[in-house]
């Protein structure tokens, strides 16, 4: 039944209306013993925006419950708008991830870049000052016309967003795999840099004082974003368009630039950001976290449309703005401070001890509702899990190897993949260098900016291999965070942190339920093993279309310090005459592997790479020590395509080559295994014997040749496989192009 104008209470009751807002029936019994009453349909619309997964976390609260989320450095765990770590010198890291996945497979080029707005502005709502974006994307295979539209969209989405409001993008991870295709995932992070003495809160302290809107005009865009954020993807989603905002990145640039100047003024009690639910998350939650109260006047909000209801002002996602609570009677000073920067600046309501959200609208009370209720009494569900058929066949299998009769057109087919090959036409479309703090730019194991005024860097670095998590979600899980912590470790720096972004299908699903809770064990371990504590981030579910659910993927970032910029190290070869060490031995692991998915036509299967996070945490220890000593001159941790692929990228972008000697007798296993733990690193040869008694682990295989050459002996001296670096190098930078202008 097709209603023209709002519903009553009743209506909403007899219609089931709550329904279409993906409020379920027991839930909507709860509602109406919250309130006493039936809700009308403005309430309505705050329970369900609140209390949507994307939201309330009410399917996933439970699984992030095991995270280690303290740690002698953590200045701010989650809970607020981004987390914040101790890097000394009453200096602080501000990091946070987050996903724009349905949005941006709608819209793809405003979904990634409001998915950039709206992690940059949780990042100055702590007020902080943004220094880095970072990306993690997955697509399916550049083989199909739509894959190629939604790729080349997004990554103009972040593009176009980033470079205009002039924060370097500086580092990302792409994975193509065919679980991607009808639900891309577009996770986007943000680091910023702080004084301790500027850190804020998102709360709504001190009963009468004063509740400021600021930033753009209220529209109809975004409306019901969380709850579409909330579903599966279907044909229907093409109707959900008006669902994706709208961003502008040069008011962002102003709206950035008025808060990290009004944060240095002690009228402002609080701040938030009006992300996902608007104007409704950010009321109530800063009313729940200060035990107090908000009523706002609706006819105050600056609004870009004609005619807007109180529901649709609460619930609109429209970009770039922000609530501000501050004191009583000094309302014009933030005022006059925000129209400096020509942006609206209003005071909209007040703050009050009654614990509720009231809404005025024409003079009538139009919501009156709990604020507990909706910022932290959502429902908590913990979903029936069960073992997937799959993952028990899986486990039954031996180990897998692949039938590979020659070698090098084999690493010239994976350096082709475009997991693993240069995504260089991705990150030419960024600036990278705005601002100058860039000392290693996209393209190395992990970005790193120096801190101004220091001797000191940050390093920041997205991962997951999606397909481990498939395979075993718990070591997968493991791996995710191992990786991630061995890239920092790579580039000079000790980690200090995570944030993550869970990816997974329909939690109603009792298979994806459990890849939900295996992986959660595993990334929790993992992070307490090598004090790596989740800091905040985001869940994203119901990422599946028509049945086919994508791979878990929990998106990992993290962020490390560099002691001394000295430290700082890359992974290309820096001289010739180094000597070449892999660093742990190879084992059959093929499962998962990039190798499997080229040669089963993309399937992956059986068991993900044996794993031991002891002998990840020793040997990172030993790797980051020996770095810091001064006796490393490159560092690449061994990924995607084993050996041989990480040995031809540590020669990309150098005028080098490598000549290096098996020590074990099976080749396949030596050249593309993907046994984790392992890396390739350089060291000149007077430091040789210091480096060897800091890391026994390591393995001399070769050196480095001025001629561009890569040349791989056998254990017997005979020549297995040789090529020129150039010809590699031009097989590698070309494939994303040659993909894309692929008619085929």
């Amino acid at each position: 039944m097709q209603l023209l104008h709002e519903p009553s209470p009743q209506q909403i009751k007899d219609l089931r209306v709550y329904a279409e807002m993906g409020v379920t029936d027991e839930e909507f019994a709860l509602v109406e013993k919250i309130m006493g009453r039936l809700p009308n349909y403005t309430e309505l619309g705050l329970f369900s925006v609140m209390w949507s997964e994307h939201c309330s976390y009410k399917n996933s609260k439970v699984l992030l419950k095991k995270f280690p989320t303290d740690g002698p450095k953590v200045l701010q765990g989650p809970g607020e708008g981004a987390g914040i770590i101790d890097i000394g010198d009453e200096q602080a890291v501000v990091f946070k991830i987050e996903s724009h996945n349905h949005p941006s497979a709608i819209e793809p080029y405003q979904g990634a870049a409001t998915g950039v707005g709206g992690i940059i502005r949780d990042i100055f709502s702590m007020g902080a000052r943004p220094v880095a974006i970072l990306n993690s994307l997955r697509f399916g295979e550049l083989t199909k016309p739509r894959v190629k539209f939604l790729f080349e969209e997004v990554v103009a989405g972040i593009a176009g967003y980033g470079n205009c409001i002039g924060i370097p993008t500086v580092g990302g991870e792409i994975q193509f795999d065919p679980c991607y295709e009808g639900n891309p995932l577009v996770n986007a992070m943000c680091v910023g840099l702080i004084d301790h003495k500027d850190i804020q809160k998102g709360q709504a302290k001190g009963v009468g004082n004063s509740v400021i809107y600021v930033g753009a005009s209220t529209g109809r865009d975004g409306i019901h974003g969380a709850t579409f954020a909330s579903e599966e993807l279907s044909e229907a989603s093409e109707a959900k368009r008006p669902a994706v905002q709208v961003g502008d990145p040069f008011m962002e640039k102003l709206l950035l630039e008025a808060c990290l100047e009004v944060v240095k003024n002690d009228a402002l009690v609080g701040i938030q950001d009006m992300g996902a639910a608007g104007l409704t998350s950010s009321s109530a939650e800063m009313a729940s976290k200060a035990g107090s109260g908000i009523e706002m006047d609706l006819d105050k909000v600056p609004q870009r449309e004609k005619g807007m209801t109180p529901y649709e002002m609460m619930l609109s996602e429209s970009q770039e703005r922000m609530l501000l609570v501050v004191e009583k009677g000094r309302e014009q000073e933030i005022i006059d401070l925000f129209e400096h920067w020509d942006l609206h600046a209003t005071v909209v309501g007040k703050v009050t001890d009654d614990k509720r959200l009231r809404l005025l609208h024409k003079g009538e009370v139009v919501a009156d509702v709990p604020v507990d209720s909706l910022a932290e009494d959502a429902p908590v569900y913990h979903k029936p899990s069960a073992e997937p058929a799959y993952y028990r066949e899986f486990q039954q299998q031996g180990s897998y190897r692949p039938a590979v009769t020659d070698m090098k057109d084999t690493l010239h087919n994976l350096l082709k993949q475009p997991t693993i090959a240069s995504k260089e036409w991705v990150y030419d479309q960024y600036d990278y260098m705005v601002r100058t703090n860039t000392v290693v730019a996209p393209g190395s194991d992990a970005a790193v900016l120096r801190i101004r005024g220091t001797e000191k860097a940050v390093a920041m670095t997205t991962d997951c291999n999606s397909r481990y998590l498939y395979l075993d979600p718990y070591v997968g899980g493991q791996l995710a965070i191992a990786e991630a912590s061995r890239n920092l470790v790579c580039s000079g720096a000790k980690p200090l942190g995570v944030t993550d972004c869970l990816n997974y299908g329909n939690p109603e699903r009792p298979e994806i339920f459990w890849q939900l809770e295996k992986s959660t064990d595993g990334l929790s371990d993992a992070c307490r093993v090598l004090e790596t504590p989740v800091i905040g981030g985001n869940v994203s579910l119901y990422n599946e279309r028509s049945g086919v659910a994508v791979y878990p993927t929990p998106v990992i970032g993290m962020v490390g310090l560099v002691d001394h910029v000295d430290h700082i190290t890359r992974q290309q070869f820096q001289q010739a005459g180094d000597l070449i060490y892999v660093v742990g031995e190879a084992g059959e692991d093929f499962g998962g592997s990039e190798l499997q998915k080229l040669m089963e036509a993309g399937k992956v299967f059986g068991q993900p790479p044996a794993f031991d996070i002891q002998v990840e945490k020793r040997r990172q220890e030993q790797v980051l020590h020996a770095i810091q000593e001064g006796t490393v001159s490159s560092a690449h941790d061994l990924a995607e395509g084993g050996f041989l692929v990480a040995l031809a990228e540590c020669t990309f972008g150098t005028a080098f080559g490598a000549s290096v000697k098996l020590t074990g007798s099976d080749q396949l296993t030596e050249f593309f295994s993907e046994t984790p733990s392992r890396y390739i690193i350089t060291v000149s040869k007077e430091n040789r014997e210091q480096f060897e008694k800091f890391v026994p682990d390591a393995i001399l295989v070769g050196e480095v040749t001025e001629e561009p050459t890569l040349q791989v002996q056998d254990n017997q001296g005979n020549v297995v496989l040789e090529e020129n670096i150039e010809i590699l190098e031009d097989t590698w930078r070309g494939a994303i192009a040659c993909l894309l202008k692929s008619k085929v």
